[in-house]
C-alpha cells in the first residue's frame, strides 16, 4: 500500500516541504507497519516527487506532471499534498478523477470548499480562508459593523498569492451579512500609497 507524497523538496519557506513532512511521514508509516492490526496484509509505504520548479517555488506545472508519474510508476492509494494553492489545485483534480484521495497540509483557498465534483477527495488537515471569512462575519454581528467593509491587501501575482487567497475568504463570506458592501483597495511593490489611502478614506467610511 503505497502514500505518494507531492511536496516541496528543499524550500523550508514552506511549511509543508519534505524536509519537515518527511519524518512525520517515515514515523507513522513505521507506526503503522508494526501494528498488524490496523492494516493486515498490507505493508504502508512511500514515495515522494518534488512540487517545486527549478527556483525552489511551487510549481503549478511540476507538481501535476510528478502526480502523473507517481500514479502511473507507484499506483498509490492515496496523495499527501501538494500545498500550495496553484500546484494543489491540479494534482486535486487528478486525484479526483482517479477516485483516490488526497490529503493536504495547505490549499487554503475558498474554491477548494467545493466538494461537489473536482475536489470531493480533497482534505484539508490544515485551516482555511472560509474559515477566516467566518470569523469576519462573527466580528461584524458582534460589533454590529453594518454598512461597509474595506479589504487591503498585498497581491504581486506570483507564487502562491496568500494575501489575495485570505482577502477572498472575507471577500466571499461578508457578504452573506444583509446590506453590507464589500469592497477591495490592492496594493504592489513601488505602488503609490499616497493613493491607496485616499482611496481608504473614500471607500472605507
Amino acid at each position: 500500500l503505497t502514500l505518494a507524497a507531492v511536496l516541496p523538496q528543499r524550500n523550508l519557506t514552506y511549511p509543508w516541504a519534505w524536509p519537515r513532512v518527511g519524518p512525520a511521514v517515515r514515523l507513522a508509516a513505521a507506526a503503522v507497519n508494526s501494528r498488524r492490526d490496523l492494516l493486515p496484509d498490507f505493508t504502508l509505504g512511500w514515495v515522494f516527487g518534488n512540487s517545486e520548479d527549478r527556483h525552489g517555488v511551487c510549481s503549478e506545472m511540476a507538481a501535476p506532471l510528478v502526480a502523473v508519474d507517481l500514479r502511473l510508476a507507484h499506483h498509490p492509494a492515496a496523495f499527501l499534498g501538494p500545498g500550495c494553492v496553484y500546484s494543489a489545485a491540479p494534482v486535486a483534480r487528478f486525484t479526483s478523477h482517479w477516485q483516490l484521495p488526497l490529503v493536504t497540509a495547505g490549499a487554503e483557498a475558498h474554491g477548494f470548499d467545493d466538494k461537489s465534483e473536482e475536489f470531493g477527495l480533497t482534505t484539508r488537515a490544515g485551516p482555511s480562508h472560509r474559515k477566516l471569512g467566518e470569523l469576519g462575519v462573527q466580528l461584524h454581528r458582534r460589533f454590529n459593523w453594518t454598512r461597509r467593509a474595506l479589504l487591503v491587501y498585498w497581491d504581486e501575482r506570483v507564487d502562491d498569492r496568500p494575501y489575495y487567497f485570505a482577502a477572498e475568504g472575507l471577500y466571499v463570506q461578508l457578504p452573506t451579512l444583509r446590506n453590507l458592501t464589500v469592497m477591495d483597495v490592492v496594493f504592489r511593490h513601488g505602488g503609490n500609497f499616497s493613493f491607496i489611502i485616499q482611496e481608504i478614506k473614500a471607500k472605507g467610511r
